[in-house]
């Protein structure tokens, strides 16, 4: 993992880019300029140290609009003095983010460029608008490219690093797999469900995947609920198997174990899930096999 996304080298990067704001403190006019350069240090500081490819909570929001206020307060507060950091916002609306952040950037670069045209002579000011323009153009149109590809990539991805704990995204293509897989084996594989309290969730899905095989996948489904896809030799093996882990699964509230012949929608699924009475709920197969 760590020599595939090259994260050591981001880290790096992002020690180093914060260094630049971090020097320029001392030379600051005054304490709110210090600060808001302080600030940007630590954002990247921070950001170098807490960078990995977990997505435990989402990214974007609101670590991503940090650095737009911070900048856009820099500009407005100190524009003689750092006018050339409204280049900066080419870089940050070129990152994969949401539509109402992206308009939020372009209206604070907008913005910027505005309050720094005041100092400068009316044909200066038109041509690095034009050029302005132009960037940020770009930088717009290459998130755009990039937001579906990031989306496909974090539905791949482990949302915990070391855990196969995947997102809700997935699991629907490996119903399908697993169910296709278990026909022609011959075996038995079932849908388990998993309540839990929103505090306790991580946990809980911690011990899931630690105590379900190497071969068998754990999805986060929402804030509370848990799925994995757990494979048996037959109903019997199964029944044992559940009933061994649910003990040792710390903080559950409420269980279901669908197979997977006779799962339904996922959305139905979890909706059952809600409804169901009992701590916990099996679904037989409905012509179970002689040799379970």
């Amino acid at each position: 993992m760590q020599s595939k996304y090259k994260v050591g080298l981001l880290r790096l990067n992002l020690l180093l880019a914060a260094l630049f704001p971090a020097l320029m403190v001392a030379s600051a006019h005054d304490i709110s300029e210090a600060m808001l350069l302080g600030l940007a240090a630590a954002w990247l500081a921070i950001s170098a140290g807490l960078v990995e490819f977990s997505h435990r909570r989402p990214p974007l929001v609101p670590w991503q609009l940090l650095p737009s206020l911070l900048l856009g307060a820099l500009l407005w507060s100190s524009a003689e003095r750092y006018p050339f950091w409204l280049w900066a916002w080419a870089a940050l609306v070129m990152l994969p983010q949401p539509a109402w952040m992206a308009a939020l950037n372009a209206l604070l670069a907008a913005a910027s460029w505005a309050w720094l045209a005041r100092l400068m002579p009316i044909e200066q000011s038109l041509a690095a608008g034009l050029v302005f323009a132009l960037l940020l153009a770009l930088g717009l149109s290459r998130a755009r490219r990039l937001t579906p590809l990031h989306g496909q990539a974090r539905g791949r991805v482990s949302l915990e690093p070391g855990l196969r704990l995947w997102p809700r995204a997935r699991l629907a293509g490996d119903l399908a797999r697993e169910r296709g897989r278990a026909g022609r084996d011959g075996t038995h594989a079932e849908l388990l469900l998993v309540r839990t309290r929103r505090r306790h969730l991580w946990r809980v899905a911690r011990q899931l995947c630690e105590m379900t095989r190497r071969f068998e996948h754990c999805y986060r489904l929402d804030a509370r609920t848990l799925a994995a896809l757990l494979v048996c030799r037959n109903a019997a093996q199964a029944d044992s198997r559940r009933e061994t882990l649910l003990q040792r699964l710390a903080e559950v509230e409420r269980v279901r174990a669908v197979p997977l012949p006779q799962t339904r929608p996922l959305a139905e699924e979890l909706r059952a899930l809600e409804q169901q009475t009992a701590p916990r709920t099996t679904t037989r197969r409905a012509k179970p096999n002689a040799e379970d």
